[in-house]
């Protein structure tokens, strides 16, 4: 670590959760400089669902690789993003009855969200954008100005203009629909809140502390868009992809968002790769009007293509439900033991955790687990949710070691508070 420690910008985060040197990784564990296994249950903050180096994607990209192909395209037609367009809209969209044109807005998230930003006011000609408290959307100032917390807000280091955050769904407790506040104050006249050019939410905010939207409240906020003519955008970067069960996190709920951002898992090997998924009718932009270099990366099409093998039926889908029931499970089955900690579940399908009371044992546990060989972060607005996310076709073996480990770790913390 000390090249690392002295060389590195000080902004460096996961080095510091996280202190050793990585090395390999297969599947659902890492192994440092020294030999040393750790499961993994972060899987990338999210960007490595299918789990490290999987051979039928390494396979693909080798080949691809080893036959010249093209690396690097901007936005030129190559066979790799037209196999890519072919197979998504083959094996994801039409078996959904869902009708998008895709956008390649650049290789991270927050360029997915900064195009959809930018794309929903050139359509409907307002600015303004309503998001949610807990909210995050990326470290760029457009996504930032819609996200909740006031750390990374604050890193901006200038105003953040043209968003206004409403409460999530049960930010104000479970008896009050947090809906009824956005409706009032869209139909009143003197609220001080214009009809925004967009609505954009997570069904499932992860880094919000894995605060989970009902299907009902989903569904009444798309009609409220339509309503008002609104676009109603969905940020499916973290928990789309297979992570909440099925491939788009809000299938559960029946939505046809306006506009959908995707990257994290969709090359399905942690290579860069974002896309804006548009209802045709809005593909208002200009040719150019929006670009990036790298927004063709061709070794990422390749893998997200051979990654939508796991797609070509529902086997995937229903080996998360089965998995998320038994980590479900195992953090009630924490919880009950010790009930000193108050500590709930929160989350759904393979993006649960643990929720204390007092949110700086998240932080211990985190801590703790990567001492005994598990990579576990926390998530929330104060960190006090311990966040599992394991890859979401984790083997047997290596999913009962974690859940061993995280229940050996609580342990440790409740006998020693001072861990």
């Amino acid at each position: 670590m000390e090249v690392i420690n002295s060389l590195e910008s000080e902004v460096r985060s996961y080095c510091r959760s996280f202190p050793t040197v990585f090395d390999t990784a297969r599947g659902a564990r890492l192994f440092d400089q020294e030999g040393r296994s750790y499961v993994d249950f972060f899987a990338g903050a999210g960007a490595l669902n299918y789990g490290h180096n999987d051979p039928a994607l390494k396979r693909r990209l080798l080949a691809y690789i080893e036959s010249d192909g093209i690396t690097h395209g901007l936005d030129m037609a190559t066979t790799a993003k037209e196999d890519f367009l072919a197979c998504f809209a083959e094996r994801i969209l039409e078996p959904r009855e869902l009708q998008y044109k895709t956008q390649f807005p650049g290789p991270t998230g927050t360029n997915a969200v900064e195009a959809a930003l930018k794309l929903a006011r050139k359509v409907t000609g307002r600015e303004g954008v309503v998001s949610f408290s807990n909210a995050f959307h990326g470290m760029t100032l457009g996504s930032l100005a819609v996200t909740g917390n006031g750390f990374k807000r604050r890193g901006a280091g200038v105003p953040l203009h043209f968003g206004d955050a409403v409460p999530f769904d049960g930010f104000l407790g479970e008896e009050i629909d947090t809906l009824d506040v956005l409706e009032a104050m869209l139909d009143g006249g003197s609220s001080g809140m214009d009809p925004p050019a967009a609505v954009i939410v997570e069904t499932t905010q992860a880094e919000g502390g894995l605060n989970v939207a009902s299907d009902a409240w989903l569904r009444r906020l798309q009609t409220l868009c339509r309503r008002f003519g609104s676009l109603l955008i969905v940020d499916d970067i973290q928990v789309g992809i297979g992570r909440t069960g099925p491939f788009f996190s809000f299938e559960r709920a029946g939505l046809d968002p306006d506009l959908v951002c995707l990257s994290k898992s969709l090359s399905g090997y942690g290579l860069p790769m974002a896309i804006v998924l548009i209802r045709p009718d809005l593909d208002a932009w200009e040719p150019g009007e929006h670009n990036g270099t790298f927004r063709g990366n061709n070794p990422a099409f390749v893998t997200a293509t051979a990654a939508l093998d796991y797609w070509q039926d529902d086997r995937l889908e229903r080996e998360v439900g089965e998995k998320a029931i038994v980590l479900r499970s195992a953090l009630e089955s924490i919880a009950r033991a010790h009930p000193s900690l108050k500590a709930t579940v929160k989350g759904i399908g393979l993006i649960q955790g643990l929720s204390f009371e007092d949110a700086r044992i998240a932080g211990r546990v985190s801590r703790l687990a990567f001492e005994r060989g598990l990579l576990l972060e926390t998530a929330g607005p104060d960190g006090g949710v311990a966040k599992v996310m394991p890859p979401l076709n984790i083997d047997e073996v290596a999913f009962k070691d974690g859940l061993r480990i995280l229940s050996a770790v609580v342990d440790e913390v409740v006998e020693d508070p001072k861990q």
